[in-house]
């Protein structure tokens, strides 16, 4: 597989004057393959958002560096790596500019040159994509929490990116949003091969990743597939972090002697089980 974006002992402080201040990032190293969906999980403070930040060029490291599309990330190639990365933060609200839907997501598309006639087409495009188009003259404030967050992908996607970050995109959404949101990323990534980076204390959103990194005061805790990360069960609770309902329940069930054949992250997965084991015999 080839690497997209990676991180090389990267370190940076907020204050570096004072040397004996705890890094926001120290030594931090991973690699993103082309296609991937990576979840990067931690506490809030833990360095989740400097690394998105430093990603994108937001920020340069102190020490270290950002390779992205088999570049050094650095002032001079900036604005074309950045063209190739499309960002969605926490707030919806604090995203849009535009009157109307269709003139939010074509604000990028401006400020990049795109002719205006391809900018049409991208605009019902990426709209289309996020199942938005029926919304495209409406004014995005009348929009709910999910629909916000799906108008901001469609105008990060409009630019054609190869790597997607979502910045704690769902934190802020009701449970219906959060499903519209994350569901409309897997389909995306299914369909186009979008390098998607989820930036998340959420566990239940990181369960849709190929990999999770666990972030700690700054340094990297642990690194491996879902199932991996959730073995660890209570030292992610230590961490601060909550573990997926459904592994909760799992174990709860087995401490109460019902019969599982496992534990298990997934709720259709535990129901599956449950039925199985103690109903269908």
């Amino acid at each position: 597989m080839n690497e997209i974006l990676s991180l090389r002992d990267v370190t940076y402080s907020y204050t570096p004057e004072e040397p004996e201040t705890r890094k926001a990032l120290d030594q931090i190293s991973f690699s993103v393959n082309d296609g991937e969906w990576i979840a990067i999980v931690g506490h809030n403070g833990s360095g989740k958002s400097t690394m998105a930040k430093l990603m994108n060029g937001l920020l340069f490291p102190q020490g270290g560096e950002v390779r992205v599309l088999g570049e050094t990330l650095n002032e001079e190639n900036l604005w074309d790596i950045r063209s190739q990365m499309g960002m969605v933060f926490q707030n919806p609200d604090n995203q849009f500019v535009g009157a109307t839907v269709q003139d939010d997501v074509a604000f990028a598309l401006e400020n990049n040159g795109i002719p205006f006639e391809d900018m049409v087409v991208r605009v019902h495009e990426s709209l289309s994509q996020v199942k938005m188009e029926k919304f495209l003259n409406s004014e995005p404030h009348h929009l709910s929490g999910g629909q916000k967050q799906r108008v901001a992908i469609a105008g990060a996607l409009a630019l054609k990116p190869r790597i997607l970050i979502l910045d704690e995109a769902t934190s802020m959404l009701d449970p219906q949003g959060r499903e519209e949101v994350l569901s409309t990323v897997h389909r995306l990534r299914e369909e186009t091969h979008l390098t998607v980076l989820s930036i998340t204390h959420d566990l239940e959103e990181a369960l849709l990743a190929d990999r999770i990194l666990v972030m700690n005061a700054g340094r990297k805790y642990a690194e491996g597939t879902p199932a991996e990360i959730f073995s660890r069960g209570e030292e992610l609770v230590a961490l601060g972090l909550d573990l997926p309902f459904a592994l909760k329940m799992s174990n709860l069930l087995l401490t109460n002697g019902v019969s599982l054949k496992d534990t298990h992250m997934s709720e259709q997965e535990l129901v599956k089980d449950i039925w199985t084991s103690n109903f269908n015999k």
